[in-house]
């Protein structure tokens, strides 16, 4: 089975394939992930866009594969966003999975909650803590960087985090947990929980 993701920023382009590997292989899945399609945030919203990417990605995947949306939060609601999302994907090609992902409010709150491990990797500067409630940081990439020797930048730490941080600490996150459901749900519950 195949996993095409749908990503909103570059450095999402080299992270999350990062991601999706590492939690696979970690969870005994043989899944290959593909490279993602990056449709910037705002298109993300937006029917036509939504509808016009599915049918992009339908002529490199077969029936049966998968296709995950994996995008920032940032002032929308998940709970209303992410469903409409899905439904123009599932209703656009109903013959690939499709699932949502929206990180409570950005991606980088799984590397906030995650910052013990970061610290032992070298990544964030000693002595620095996870936030009690990573989600509710609106600036994660703000608040890393205050926590680095030097600025947080997408392409360069957000593959490298990524392949370091800790899915147990991430778990922190209702939005890392959610994505854990997701995949689990589109390999067909072949994944143990």
């Amino acid at each position: 089975m195949k996993i095409v993701p749908i990503v909103e920023g570059h450095g999402d382009v080299e992270a999350v394939p990062v991601l999706l590997r590492r939690w696979c292989s970690a969870e005994g899945s043989a899944a290959e992930i593909a490279r993602p399609h990056r449709l910037a945030r705002g298109k993300l919203a937006q029917e036509a866009e939504v509808r016009r990417r599915m049918q992009l990605i339908a002529k490199e995947t077969v029936p049966g594969d998968a296709v995950l949306a994996i995008f920032d939060a940032d002032e929308d609601c998940p709970a209303t966003l992410a469903p409409l999302v899905l439904s123009w994907m599932q209703s656009e090609r109903p013959d690939r999975s499709s699932g949502v992902v929206m990180a409570t409010a950005e991606f980088e709150a799984w590397f906030v909650a995650s910052a013990h491990c970061l610290v032992a990797r070298g990544k964030l500067l000693a002595g620095t803590q996870p936030h009690a409630q990573p989600e509710s940081v609106r600036d994660a990439k703000g608040w890393l960087t205050s926590r680095m020797r030097s600025r947080y930048s997408e392409t360069v730490d957000q593959p490298s985090f990524a392949a370091l941080f800790d899915f147990d600490e991430a778990r922190a996150c209702s939005s890392f947990r959610k994505l854990e459901r997701e995949l689990r749900r589109l390999l067909g519950g072949s994944v143990p929980e």
